[in-house]
């Protein structure tokens, strides 16, 4: 399957659309049957063992309900800064105050990514992104690399898989109740999404053994990467 990127409903949608936020609420529904919830927390506690005083950014990170339940999953994690990165303001007081009862420092963001990565402040420990690099084609996505690995010590995503099983998938999100935006949106992803080692491909060059790169099958309808600047 040729991978092709299309505009998605949900990118185009008004954040107080009503089925846009009930799109926002079934993407949770979804990350949770993909194990994306597991698969970061798993990566985030081994990459991030005996470390303490950390950053975390989420880049394109919508309504900030995912790195919360992250979050919970994860009280060990020693981040004193976590930023949430998103064009729309999709952040509700209640997820800030869910951060702040576990006792996070959070800060949103409303900016376009490219323009906030340009910014020297925007330098983390980690930074991760879930569902939102299979928006970027050829050179855009070439660029937006780039400047994570300029910007971070480890980058962790989790996008879908583009292949035959989760296109099929993809075209039966519907029935766990998913409304018209969501069962557009997720055949779209799957064939704009990434395979094999597509995203190491596009990763900076670097002098050898600068950073680790790991890049694999996630679950029966994810792709998970991982690069970890390695340290002198």
């Amino acid at each position: 399957m040729q991978r092709k990127v299309e505009p998605e409903w949900l990118d185009e949608l008004p954040p107080t659309d009503a089925t846009a936020a009930g799109s926002r609420r079934d993407l949770q529904r979804l990350n949770a049957l993909m194990g994306h919830i597991n698969a970061f927390v798993s990566v985030l506690r081994q990459q991030t063992q005996g470390r303490s005083g950390l950053s975390l950014v989420e880049l394109g990170s919508g309504d900030g309900t995912f790195l919360l339940q992250i979050a919970r999953r994860l009280p060990s994690l020693r981040i004193n800064r976590a930023i949430l990165v998103d064009r729309l303001p999709v952040v509700s007081d209640d997820t800030r105050a869910a951060f702040a009862q576990l006792g996070w420092s959070l800060e949103v963001v409303v900016a376009d990514v490219f323009d906030w990565l340009n910014d020297e402040r925007s330098k983390s420990s980690i930074m991760m992104a879930n569902l939102f690099l299979h928006h970027f084609a050829g050179a855009r996505l070439c660029e937006l690399l780039r400047r994570i690995a300029g910007r971070s010590e480890l980058f962790v995503a989790c996008e879908p898989r583009r292949g035959r099983l989760p296109w099929l998938a993809s075209r039966c999100v519907g029935l766990v109740g998913c409304n018209a935006v969501t069962r557009h949106d997720a055949v779209v992803s799957v064939r704009a999404g990434f395979c094999d080692r597509e995203l190491s491909s596009f990763w900076p060059n670097a002098p050898a053994g600068a950073w680790q790169l790991e890049e694999r099958p996630s679950g029966l309808f994810s792709h998970r990467f991982v690069a970890r600047r390695q340290r002198a």
